[in-house]
């Protein structure tokens, strides 16, 4: 199975969003409203937990390209049969309120061990900001040996602004950004940078090297379809700005 054409030209331009519902959300509802609201966006993929009914619901949702994730590597088999264009080992975020922290030596585990399962399956995998910048340029590039396809950045969910306004979300995105700069520098595929992302901070993503962007809570918080749906929009018009002008 190859990269969906749709999202290897959106990397490819630099212009690439995903819609992250939750690696913990197993509401159906309130995926399915994740989901129609990034097609309607306009994003180029949707990310949701690795579970056979919400990759059918999905389905029935969307045209958009399906992501799982999960850090269970058996869970990905079923997905995947069910209709997951790709997958996710990842997004960590839900696990450090409780505590649970991954390391290099785990994530590279789990990644040779899904490798084995799906080999011809495309495969994202994240990189945790709990590690010092230069561990996670090294752990990027045993993932990239190791098979992953798309390296994911993260970091926003531990920031604690000391700003408000746009100075506040800068601040947020700081960890994601200089580990998307890094890591972008050090492996040949793609990256996507994700986590405490808005409208003011995915054109500086793009800029740091990033080929897309990952955006979860920004989107989820909001009540109503209608809401995520202009949120998705105006991520989409953002990572289309550009920081320097073309002829600068």
């Amino acid at each position: 199975m190859s990269m969906p054409p749709s999202l290897l030209q959106a990397l490819e331009r630099g212009h690439a969003l995903k819609v992250i519902s939750g690696l913990n959300n197993f509401d159906g509802d309130r995926v399915a409203m994740v989901v129609r609201a990034a097609t309607r966006g306009g994003a180029t993929f949707v990310d949701i937990a690795a579970d056979p009914g919400l990759v059918r619901l999905a389905r029935h949702s969307t045209h958009l390209p399906i992501c799982v994730s999960a850090v269970e590597p058996e869970k990905f088999v079923a997905a995947v049969n069910a209709g997951a264009d790709l997958i996710e080992i990842g997004n960590f975020d839900s696990f450090y309120a409780e505590g649970r922290r991954f390391e290099a030596a785990e994530i590279l585990e789990l990644t040779h061990r899904t490798r084995a399962l799906l080999p011809r399956v495309p495969m994202s995998v994240t990189v945790p900001h709990i590690l010092e910048l230069s561990e996670q340029t090294k752990l990027a590039e045993a993932l990239v040996a190791a098979g992953a396809d798309l390296i994911q950045t993260e970091g926003g969910m531990t920031v604690q602004p000391k700003a408000s306004g746009n100075m506040g979300l800068i601040e947020k995105a700081v960890p994601t950004l200089a580990a998307a700069w890094e890591i972008s520098r050090a492996v040949e595929v793609p990256v996507l940078c994700a986590s405490g992302l808005s409208y003011v901070t995915v054109p500086m993503a793009i800029a740091a090297g990033a080929s897309g962007v990952g955006v979860g809570s920004a989107i989820n918080r909001l009540d109503t379809e209608i809401e995520m749906t202009a949120a998705v929009q105006g991520l989409v018009e953002a990572l289309q700005s550009e920081l320097i002008p073309s002829n600068a």
